[in-house]
């Protein structure tokens, strides 16, 4: 650059010699002046008819004398232009708006073969915008196609002047113009190698049969190897029409390999095999039904596995007859279109008491909380656990934040004049000053931990143990040293009291935990109308032998009467939508909990014939809260899902932060019609 400027400084001193010359010929006329006027007066005529022949030729020929100039640096650059032309990379420059001003004879091959309209690299690619262009500080990339090809455009800001020495030469103190090299590499093939690279991959998938023991017994002795045959084969057939290899590993859980090719089918066809398994019928009362897991896009085969496994237990986890996709970006549910039955035995439920008891016997003192703003069954599940725990004499704190009115009147009865320490109940904060070593953590009713009353318990504490009845999603505490999760359950409280009939002979229950339990079983059922089994009446029965007393348990949920008449306006404003669908919103003012009067309202609406789902929306916080409720014909879970939050196959809620009261609604509906487009309503 520096040698640059001294040639433009030579050169142009050296046009400007005329000038100085000028100087001294004035000069001069005013000596020869001083000596003889008359040659003076003489004199003045030739300077200043060479003063006008300098300044033409400095004004008016210095331009046809760059021009000369750079004509010749263009000849002496023939080479680097004609290698440019010849260039087999489509390469132009344009202006800063993209109007092109100069093509190598492979970008003009190109915009013809794919007859351009237009003279501008916005028109040629339509991803390419003005906008863009004059924003544009340095070099960048980016993918478009073309003519059914795809192309990286490499695009790189460049000043006229900075590769043009003539112009430089030309005018100094000029502005050089802004200028767009533009580069067009091809790769199309590229990608469909990687595609195919990629479609090649492996994807390990697990099967397992959610009720293959209760299938077995629906069907008469002579029939259960033709239905296990049957069902097989199709599994069979299933698998190999995709391709793939399937092994049996156990009686009911097989180990299936695929191309990751398939995928994209198996996602268009809703994994088809759900359905196709539970259509067999040689007899059996009950449809078997299975649950799908598939690892993909691990490093490794060993980590795809890893993948599935965790996939199948998620299935399994959401009541199964589903299929779970894990990958190490998401995890993405299919089907879950049946009820779950519940299994009469109790074998896991003993199991888990004695593994509770095993870790509850090694600490000193322990945690119990559930969601944010808890309800009676997660209050009830979280004082079972407490009567656990001192019952096996370690020292246990009840962790809750906001006590509202659904749950007040359970609360008061356990104060110090009933016998309970006054730390019974801690706030998060008081809850973080006990943690120490000795701190075990019992999570109930919930299993995501963002939706937990202290999720930072969830980080101090090493010992964790979740028993919950909802269905897993993808966010779950991944670090529990023992999960209870089982989606049949009414409720929380059912769990607890069955745990509560194993972990130790003779627990003697006082009467307003049991209360609290049967609450919570009472609350969660809808009066035993909802997700209600035999071991639901067996856990309820287990309660009122322990002293539950159901006139007592009553009046604690008698309402107050802005709370009723919110509820009954929820339910006479309700709108149907899509002709089967009910939504409403509950009003806020004045009442202290508005979410429970909105599950309420939801699980009235559910009476309407021709009903098969119900939305209630509510205020809170400035938070929008969602109670969605159905029978057996949606998933409201699923729909749950989509807007983020979660919950039973007939009992769901979500919450949306940062929209009005109307935008919930309106995301709401385009879920419902997404569902209804993807056959996810009965």
């Amino acid at each position: 650059m520096n040698e640059k400027r001294d040639v433009r400084g030579q050169l142009g001193r050296y046009l400007q010699w005329p000038l100085f010359l000028g100087v001294l010929v004035i000069l001069m006329n005013v000596v020869v002046g001083a000596v003889d006027t008359g040659a003076g007066l003489a004199m003045c005529g030739f300077t200043a008819v060479y003063l006008v022949i300098s300044v033409f030729l400095y004004l008016y020929r210095r331009r046809k004398l760059m021009a000369g100039l750079v004509e010749f640096s263009a000849d002496y650059a023939w080479v680097q232009k004609n290698l440019l032309e010849e260039l087999d990379i489509p390469y132009v420059v344009t202006d800063e708006t993209g109007r092109f001003l100069w093509m190598n004879r492979k970008f003009t091959e190109l915009s013809r073969e794919n007859k351009v309209k237009g003279s501008s690299l916005t028109a040629m690619f339509p991803d390419v915008t003005k906008e863009m262009l004059l924003k544009l500080t340095e070099s960048v990339s980016l993918h478009a196609g073309l003519g059914g090809r795809n192309y990286r455009i490499d695009m790189k800001p460049l000043k006229m002047g900075a590769y043009d020495e003539e112009l430089e030469l030309l005018e100094e103190g000029q502005d050089a113009q802004e200028l767009l090299a533009v580069y067009l590499f091809d790769e199309t093939d590229i990608l469909q190698y990687q595609q195919e690279i990629y479609d090649q991959r492996m994807v390990a998938g697990l099967i397992y049969l959610d009720n293959y023991d209760e299938a077995l017994e629906s069907v008469e002795e002579v029939r259960r190897s033709l239905l296990m045959a049957l069902i097989e084969r199709r599994i069979n057939k299933y698998i190999n029409g995709l391709g793939g290899v399937v092994k049996k590993m156990e009686k009911d859980k097989y180990f299936f390999v695929i191309k990751q090719h398939y995928v994209a089918e198996l996602r268009e066809q809703r994994f088809s095999i759900l359905d196709d398994v539970k259509s067999v019928n040689i007899g059996n009362e009950m449809a078997v039904t299975l649950s799908i897991g598939l690892g993909m896009g691990g490093e490794t085969y060993g980590q795809n596995y890893e993948f599935a496994r965790m996939a199948i237990d998620m299935a399994l986890g959401r009541g199964g007859d589903q299929a779970v996709i894990k990958s190490a970006e998401k995890t993405e549910y299919f089907g879950g279109k049946t009820q779950q039955k519940e299994k009469t035995t109790r074998v896991k439920a003993r199991v888990k008491a004695h593994a509770l008891r095993e870790l509850i016997s090694t600490k000193e003192e322990l945690l119990i909380m559930g969601h944010r703003l808890g309800d009676i069954d997660s209050v009830g599940a979280a004082i079972g656990i407490y009567r656990i725990a001192t019952a096996l004499d370690k020292k246990a704190h009840i962790v809750i934040n906001d006590i509202t009115s659904s749950v007040r009147p359970v609360i008061e009865r356990f104060s110090e004049s009933a016998g309970y320490p006054a730390d019974m109940f801690l706030t998060s904060q008081e809850a973080e000053n006990v943690v120490d070593g000795g701190t075990m953590l019992v999570v109930v009713d919930v299993n995501r931990p963002s939706i937990t009353e202290a999720p930072q318990l969830l980080k101090m504490v090493k010992t964790i143990v979740v028993l919950d009845h909802h269905r897993q999603g993808s966010e779950i505490i991944d670090n529990a040293v023992l999960s209870y999760v089982e989606p049949y359950a009414s409720s929380a409280c059912e769990m607890v009291a069955e745990v509560l009939q194993y972990i130790a002979d003779g627990i003697k229950m006082k009467p307003q935990e049991a209360d609290a339990l049967y609450a919570g079983i009472v609350i969660d059922t809808n009066y035993f109308n909802n997700q209600t089994g035999v071991r639901t009446f067996e856990a309820a029965a287990f309660l009122r032998r322990n002293g539950a007393d159901v006139t007592r348990v009553r009046k604690l949920f008698r309402d107050e009467m802005v709370n009723y008449k919110a509820r009954a306006q929820a339910v006479s404003q309700a709108e149907v939508f899509e002709g089967s669908f009910a939504i409403s919103e509950c009003p806020s003012e004045g009442i202290e909990n508005p979410t429970i009067v909105a599950a309420q309202a939801a699980n009235e609406l559910l009476s309407i014939r021709g009903i098969k789902g119900s939305v209630v929306l509510s205020q809170y916080n400035g938070v929008i809260y969602l109670s969605a409720r159905s029978i057996d014909e949606v998933n409201v879970q699923v729909m749950m899902e989509k807007l983020g939050g979660g919950g039973h196959r007939s009992i769901a809620g979500a919450q949306l932060k940062g929209v009005t009261m109307e935008d919930a609604k309106e995301q709401l509906k385009a879920v419902i019609r997404e569902m209804i487009a993807a056959g996810e309503v009965q």
